[in-house]
């Protein structure tokens, strides 16, 4: 009889980030939220990642140096629980900040269905949490109301594409839900968590004719992206936070979809929130605001703004204390309900 291979530890875990350089970004994760990163122009910074284009490493603890997807090898259900995470990646969830120096790219993400389509892997449905906002900074937020294909089309021909979507103010504290399928740009002045499905996969209809070193712009994906654009979706508004729950540790329900569901929390001075990982799903918290402690299984993990931690479904019991205040994000990853549900609706969408 074989020996049964030993439990792999369990605890609360948090990764050294990934930095991408791209050219809208700057130096703002430095300046205005006091990241440490590296010289030079840093557009994002890949906090929670299994994509292949940028893995985190676990930074402390009995895993460390692992990267998430070897983690999640190793941990299996006891990571991503009884929903198994789905898709094609080791973990469902890619968390990053973005800083928006100048314009980013006017994009759109397909869905699951056409990113198989189109060989493409997964899909790309996301959220944005905006941190930080200079005066009037504004982003790109969906087609204007009549504005179909053929209008897209004539629009990109006259030069014209900005005008044909919904350009909309954001301050600090704001949140935007973009589904795969929306047409999207956020612009300068503006740093954001962004939590979305674990893909790359953009297709630029417009990068405000900006050329690099060789004086060649990036390239454009235009008939992908007029694909894969959602037509039909409703007019875009920034999201309408629903209280769940009143007193020291307020709760607003910010989104909640097949992929992710995301809570923000208010907590006041001395304020604790008791949960649990009952083994459905992975639980990620940050604190964005103020300094908070997490504490599991005996240990003690401080929180500090802007930082993330990833709990196993399997950590069981945990507690949040906050000495001074604080406002954290929770984002629970897809359970098997939200996967069995996804399934029954692709395979109707098949028929």
């Amino acid at each position: 009889m074989s020996k049964s291979s030993p439990r792999q530890p369990i605890y609360p875990l948090t990764f050294e980030p990934v930095f991408k350089s791209y050219p809208w970004g700057g130096r703002g994760l430095e300046t205005r939220l006091g990241r440490a990163i590296p010289d030079g122009v840093v557009a994002e910074s890949w906090e929670i990642s299994a994509h292949p284009q940028g893995e985190t490493r676990v930074a402390g603890g009995p895993l460390a140096g692992l990267t998430l997807s070897e983690v999640a090898a190793r941990l299996g259900a006891d990571l991503l629980g009884r929903g198994g995470g789905g898709g094609a990646s080791p973990f469902p969830l890619l968390v990053k900040l973005l800083d928006a120096h100048t314009w980013l790219s006017v994009q759109v993400h397909p869905d699951d269905d056409d990113a198989l389509r189109l060989g493409e892997g997964a899909g790309k449905t996301e959220m944005w949490v905006v941190l930080d906002a200079a005066p009037d900074s504004r982003l790109l937020y969906g087609l204007e109301t009549g504005v179909g294909r053929a209008e897209l089309e004539a629009a990109i021909a006259a030069g014209r594409l900005v005008e044909a979507l919904v350009e909309i103010e954001a301050r600090a504290g704001d949140v935007f839900f973009i589904p795969a399928g929306t047409v999207h740009a956020l612009g300068p002045g503006l740093i954001v968590a962004e939590i979305q499905q674990t893909s790359d996969t953009t297709y630029r209809l417009f990068d405000w004719n900006r050329t690099g070193p060789d004086g060649r712009g990036r390239p454009l994906h235009l008939r992908r992206a007029l694909e894969v654009i959602d037509y039909a979706a409703a007019p875009k508004a920034p999201v309408e936070p629903r209280r769940v729950a009143g007193g020291p540790a307020a709760v607003e329900e910010l989104v909640s979809c097949s992929y992710f569901r995301c809570e923000r929390l208010r907590l006041e001075p001395g304020a604790v929130h008791r949960g649990a990982c009952d083994g459905e799903t992975f639980e990620i918290w940050a604190a964005l605001a103020g300094e908070a402690t997490l504490a599991a299984g005996g240990e003690a993990l401080p929180l500090p703004a802007v930082s993330w931690a990833l709990l196993p479904a399997a950590l069981g019991e945990f507690e949040i204390r906050c000495r001074e205040g604080a406002v954290l994000l929770r984002v629970r990853g897809p359970g098997a309900a939200d996967r069995r549900a996804e399934t029954r609706r692709r395979k109707e969408r098949e028929r």
